[in-house]
Order: structure tokens, then C-alpha cells, then sequence
């Protein structure tokens, strides 16, 4: 299981620019928040920027 602090979460996001709420009340991550951080988490977020998607770990920017 992830801490917090493995996955680069934090409160300091901006509602609109680094994640917008689904329906659910989940948090999506936006591309741009996902590019910024720098790597890609595994778990096949919506906005995904690498390719290939879903690699932990992975930091090629899809073009």
C-alpha cells in the first residue's frame, strides 16, 4: 500500500487547474498536474501523459 508521500499527493492542488471532482466526489488529475509531476503512478488515470500508459514509474511524455 502507498503513503501519501509515494504517490506525490498533496493539498496544495488548485480545484480547475490540478484536478477537477468526478460525479463521485473522486479527484481527477489533469495532464497538466500529471506532466508536471514527472512520472507516471500505474494506475491508468484518465488524463494519463506517458506512453506507454499505466507504467509505474514511466517518464516518456506521450506526443
Amino acid at each position: 500500500m502507498y503513503s501519501i508521500d509515494d504517490i506525490g499527493y498533496n493539498d496544495d492542488l488548485t480545484e480547475g487547474i490540478d484536478f477537477y471532482l468526478s460525479k463521485e466526489g473522486y479527484r481527477i488529475m489533469t495532464a497538466k498536474y500529471l506532466t508536471e509531476r514527472g512520472w507516471c503512478c500505474g494506475n491508468g488515470c484518465k488524463h494519463c501523459p506517458y506512453h506507454p500508459r499505466a507504467i509505474k514509474g514511466n517518464t516518456s511524455i506521450r506526443q
